[in-house]
């Protein structure tokens, strides 16, 4: 009971089930480094993670034998545990009803990206955002508050500046598998949520279209405050290519 209790909480963190995804997926032994490009990770939080791993159970490690100085790098693999565990994906009957309600929402791939994210739109007036807000909002605190909402969803965000406009980095999108074969819902309906929940706070902002996928395991949206630089066409909707 201990060990399937260990096991249970390595696999409660979002992080460890896409670095152990990504040791499942590989070929070979893989060290940290390595691992923290493919998930989009710090390279400490990684090496954090896969001790927990290690200890329960699920990954193991070997001292690379390249013959280099120093001390030598540990690489991991998933071990037998490790790779019949649960997966960070959602199960296949959830998928394919997902996809199959994606495929068929509209006629064209523009036509869905459009009900998609005023589907966003609508579900952002529901979360209350109005009434919580003060009569002055910051795109500062604007921003924080809409980072609640998607940790809420399941993702792992993070906020950047980048110079005048804020970044609202959006990594391990839980409806990852979904939203790689139909970008245009999945990511227009997150790009609506994001422009509703700043609108009904009442901060002043314009924001970019959602950039779905800049890592394999990370989304980004600029929000670009009132006055700041802000794009000189109106940008396509999410994951529909001319």
């Amino acid at each position: 009971m201990v060990e399937r209790n260990r096991m249970h909480g390595a696999l409660a963190a979002a992080s460890r089930l896409r670095l152990l995804d990504a040791l499942r997926a590989s070929d070979r032994a893989l060290d940290a480094r390595e691992l923290a490009a493919i998930c989009g990770l710090h390279l400490n939080t990684v090496r954090f993670h896969l001790q927990i791993l290690s200890e329960a159970g699920l990954v193991r490690s070997e001292p690379d034998s390249s013959g280099s100085r120093g001390r030598p790098r540990l690489r991991y693999t998933a071990t037998s545990a490790g790779s019949s565990a649960p997966g960070s994906g959602e199960p296949a009957g959830y998928q394919l009803l997902a996809a199959v309600l994606a495929a068929h929402w509209a006629d064209t791939p523009g036509e869905r990206a459009q009900r998609a994210e005023s589907a966003g739109r609508a579900t952002a007036k529901q979360q209350g955002f109005a009434a919580r807000s003060s009569t002055h909002v910051t795109t500062e605190d604007a921003v924080t508050q809409v980072s609640a909402l998607f940790a809420e969803l399941g993702f792992e965000p993070e906020i950047a500046r980048e110079g005048d406009a804020l970044q609202l980095r959006l990594h391990a999108c839980p409806f990852r598998a979904v939203a790689l074969e139909h970008p245009e819902v999945v990511c227009s309906m997150h790009q609506g949520l994001l422009r509703g929940a700043l609108d009904e706070l009442g901060a002043s902002a314009t924001t970019s279209s959602l950039t779905p996928f800049v890592q394999p395991h990370l989304c980004v949206a600029r929000i670009t405050p009132s006055g700041g630089p802000s794009p000189t066409t109106r940008p396509e909707p999410v994951g529909v290519r001319s």
